[in-house]
Parts: C-alpha cells; sequence; structure tokens
C-alpha cells in the first residue's frame, strides 16, 4: 500500500483535483460574495476538479512512458470521456434537477409534504471544464516526474 502513496503519476493527478476542489471556495466568493466552504465537497463549479484530475492523469502518464505509449492514448480517450460527461451529461441531470425542483415549489408549496430537494449544480459549463483541464496540465506540467 505504501508504494501506492509513491506513484507519482496518481500523486499528481490527486494534487490537480484537490487544487481545483479547494479554489472553488475562492471563486464562489467571487461570484456570490459569501463564503461556502461545501463547495470543497460538493460537484460542479469552477474550475472542474474532474477536468483537472484525469487531464493531469493524462499529462503525467503521457510524461512518464511517452506520448507516444498505448498508456497515454487510454488516459486520453478516458480524459476526454468524464469531461465530455462533466459537461454534457450531469449538466444535463442537474438542468433536469432545478426543473424538477421547480414543480415541487409550485405543487406542494405550503402544504405538510415533506420535500427533498434534488442536487442541482451536477455537471460543469464548457469553461469549467476548459479551467479544470488547464490546471491539470499546469499541475502535471510543474511535476518532477
Amino acid at each position: 500500500m505504501s508504494a501506492l502513496w509513491q506513484n507519482k503519476i496518481l500523486l499528481t493527478a490527486l494534487i490537480a483535483w484537490a487544487l481545483a476542489q479547494g479554489l472553488k471556495v475562492p471563486f464562489t466568493l467571487m461570484t456570490s460574495r459569501k463564503w461556502d466552504f461545501r463547495r470543497l465537497i460538493s460537484p460542479g463549479g469552477m474550475p472542474s476538479s474532474h477536468s483537472a484530475l484525469v487531464s493531469a492523469l493524462a499529462v503525467a502518464v503521457g510524461r512518464v512512458r511517452g506520448f507516444a505509449a498505448p498508456e497515454t492514448a487510454i488516459a486520453l480517450v478516458f480524459a476526454f470521456v468524464v469531461m465530455y460527461d462533466s459537461a454534457g451529461v450531469r449538466r444535463a441531470a442537474g438542468a433536469q434537477a432545478s426543473v424538477l425542483n421547480k414543480i415541487v415549489d409550485e405543487v406542494f408549496h405550503g402544504g405538510k409534504f415533506r420535500e427533498e430537494r434534488l442536487r442541482e449544480l451536477l455537471g460543469h459549463t464548457p469553461v469549467e471544464v476548459f479551467a479544470g483541464a488547464l490546471l491539470g496540465l499546469l499541475v502535471a506540467s510543474a511535476m518532477k516526474l
């Protein structure tokens, strides 16, 4: 298990993910003018930690194994799938949750119905995905691999 924590590729990806998650708090502060530390553990927001994680992984694999290596191709395809899903499918699910929450508010407003709000911020805008990918690229480029 200790060898796992010595894996520089894994550490690079995890550092990029942690930085992206940590940056969500100041970005939220800049946009909403309030501290929201729940952003440290919640999905969505600027920058995309999913994009940071997978882009750092792909660049780190490329730097260690070579950019022509099959492992790099696998990591790149994985990164594109994750980023596409983050900006596409998960964002659409968040939009649907928003509509369903409005329906629940209108139908059951004032009643004794105990509603559970659906999480609306699930995915990312293309800008958030790009920012996360850029962060991952920068982290992986800065690491000594």
